[in-house]
């Protein structure tokens, strides 16, 4: 099996940050919107660069929509910034109403997704963000792993004709993706092989995928490792090709087991090929104020929970 290993841990809100000051150079037509989150958006730089494309809207996330899709009726690809959960919950109507239902090419760029948040607890939490986003029809929904994902897709969306969500964290993580990788939106990587399960993992649980599939080994089971960093589109393909060898899936995410990752997999397999399939996710619940740490270890979104999921698909096999 494939090993991965990491050099250093950097957070993918700072992917976003170089990523959108690399577009800054390269793409007159890319603006900023942010809500008073500067410094944790990390759009600093671009800011302090092109004070003529930055905008600095104010705590008022609404407006900041607004702006953003009617700046692209004069050619502009604007990329806004706040936290998952004031860029999805708190402004629902407004990306439905003026961005989504005229498919305008706003991208929707969220930081401090899921649990790891920490400390500031659940109200600034969001669990439910990828569901209320994929269901927008012609929505593309993003779920990056590590620093250079994010950088490399933060610089794919300039080119993507229509709104894009992308969700990042906070926490510094393992940077194990290539630097150079080159982004494909909706398709997925296949990062280790396997012949006895499917691990589908997104986000933050790429890399515990990763040190669950080595744990495995150990125990003599082979397990398949797909980053699925597109949730919308799903590649179903990659999916449908990986479970004909192993005959079951686990699906691993940051966010509530329901309406996200890992229901679009269930679907798909139900649609094309029945498959046992086990969730780890978040159990219909809100977070709390607790480290990063401590929250994936209680909340079950680590390796432990996922070699435990891995065991009890392969029993129903």
């Amino acid at each position: 099996m494939k090993k991965y290993t990491y050099t250093e841990k950097k957070d993918t809100r700072s992917g976003f940050g170089d990523g959108l000051t690399e577009l800054g150079k390269t793409n007159s037509d890319v603006v900023a919107l942010c809500a008073d989150l500067t410094g944790s958006l990390k759009m600093g730089d671009f800011a302090k660069n092109h004070p003529e494309r930055f905008f600095q809207v104010g705590i008022a996330e609404a407006n900041m929509m607004g702006i953003a899709a009617g700046m692209t009726i004069g050619g502009k690809i604007p990329f806004t910034g706040t936290f998952a959960n004031f860029s999805t919950g708190r402004v629902y109507d407004q990306i439905r109403q003026s961005i989504a239902y005229s498919h305008k090419n706003v991208k929707i760029c969220a930081s401090h997704a899921g649990l790891t948040l920490g400390e500031d607890g659940a109200t600034h939490q969001i669990l439910e963000d990828i569901g209320l986003m994929k269901m927008l029809p012609g929505m593309t929904v993003i779920n990056t792993c590590d620093y250079n994902q994010t950088k490399a897709a933060t610089i794919a969306l300039a080119a993507h004709e229509g709104p894009v969500y992308l969700r990042f964290g906070r926490p510094k993580v393992p940077v194990f993706m290539p630097e150079d990788q080159k982004f494909e939106i909706g398709k997925a990587i296949v990062l280790t092989e396997g012949t006895d399960v499917t691990i589908v993992a997104t986000g933050h649980l790429v890399w515990e995928a990763l040190q669950a599939a080595e744990q495995l080994e150990e125990k003599g089971i082979s397990a398949e490792v797909i980053n699925i960093h597109t949730i919308k589109p799903l590649d179903e393909e990659a999916i449908l090709k990986s479970v004909v060898k192993t005959g079951c899936v686990v699906t691993a995410e940051e966010h509530n087991k329901y309406g996200g990752l890992g229901e679009s997999v269930a679907r798909c397999l139900a649609v094309n090929s029945p498959t046992p399939q086990e969730f780890v996710a978040v159990n219909d619940s809100f977070g709390e104020s607790a480290t990063p740490a401590q929250l994936m270890e209680k909340y079950g979104l680590n390796d432990k929970a996922i070699i435990k999921a891995v065991e009890k698909v392969i029993s129903r096999k």
